[in-house]
């Protein structure tokens, strides 16, 4: 072999190392970025609903998740030959990985949509009680003091929070968008802007009060008769979207022998990402039909 072939291969293996460590450093800077972003969020949104739990170990158990769905899922595809195997696994084992590494944003997601929806049925029972405490003679603060005194949390804790900020000489408009951004309730929202106009120039707050409620009950009726109505397709989405899945977990329990020739072959595992893809697409625009705003 010539010297200048050696050198050709040497120099062509280089370049391959450099192009392999700059792609390795470049997913790892984008991965400190995202996770960081990822961690940022999942503060603001444990912090809006008073669940002191440090963000990191939410986002070191997301990743944990993920890398353990990964292995699991390469496990089929765990062979030699043919050579393209493991990478067609690893391409379909990046679906599941995914969803395990945002499943606890999910379900902090869930829950403070739980929260919030508490929040407005205490809303349109806090209104009344505001309403009369200002026809009793008290002032907006004491109104406020009387709902964190009557109501259980989140109301409690959110109309506490507001009442602290006043208390160490926040203006009371700053405080009132403070809570507003906090809890992230269109019925708050209208609650706030009636209250800053009534103070900024004049109004019977107590009559606002009370049609607010009114105008509340009415939404919150209307959202769960639609909820009601749109309970078939979301069942319907959720079983469609779930089946495939389900009979191949089936399949693969009971038939090993059958199916997992099929998954470890080319057109298998093209078949996977397909049927993946498509019922991903079918799950969103379900959720887009039977979402409707109220």
């Amino acid at each position: 072999m010539s010297l200048w072939l050696i050198g050709a291969i040497a120099l062509s293996g280089c370049a391959t190392a450099g192009l392999f460590w700059s792609f390795a450093m470049a997913l790892s800077e984008s991965t400190k970025t995202a996770t960081g972003v990822y961690e940022d969020e999942m503060t603001n949104t444990l912090e809006s609903m008073f669940l002191f739990i440090p963000a990191k170990k939410l986002v070191d158990l997301s990743i944990m998740a993920a890398a353990t769905v990964f292995l699991i899922s390469m496990l089929p595809f765990c062979r030699v030959t043919p050579l393209w195997l493991p990478f067609l696994g690893g391409l379909i084992a990046i679906f599941p990985a995914i969803i395990a590494f945002h499943t606890p944003k999910f379900i902090v997601r869930y829950l403070k949509a739980r929260r919030l929806e508490r929040f407005n049925l205490q809303l349109q029972e806090a209104l009344p009680m505001m309403s009369n405490a200002l026809r009793a003679g008290f002032s907006i603060n004491q109104a406020f003091e009387s709902v964190a005194e009557g109501s259980d949390v989140p109301m409690k804790q959110e109309i506490s929070l507001l009442l602290q900020q006043l208390r160490v000489g926040v203006s009371f408009s700053d405080a009132l968008t403070a809570l507003e951004e906090r809890v992230g309730s269109e019925d708050l929202t209208l609650v706030c802007t009636a209250i800053d106009i009534a103070r900024k120039s004049g109004g019977n707050l107590t009559e606002i009060f009370d049609t607010i409620a009114e105008t509340i009950r009415a939404r919150l009726r209307i959202h769960q008769h639609v909820k009601t109505l749109t309970a078939q397709g979301r069942l319907q989405g959720i079983i469609i979207g779930a089946m495939p899945f389900l009979l191949g977990i089936g399949m693969i329990i009971f038939k090993p022998s059958l199916m997992m020739p099929f998954i470890c072959s080319l057109m298998g595992g093209i078949t996977l990402i397909a049927v993946t893809a498509l019922v991903a697409l079918g799950g969103l625009m379900i959720r887009k039909i039977v979402t409707i705003d109220v």
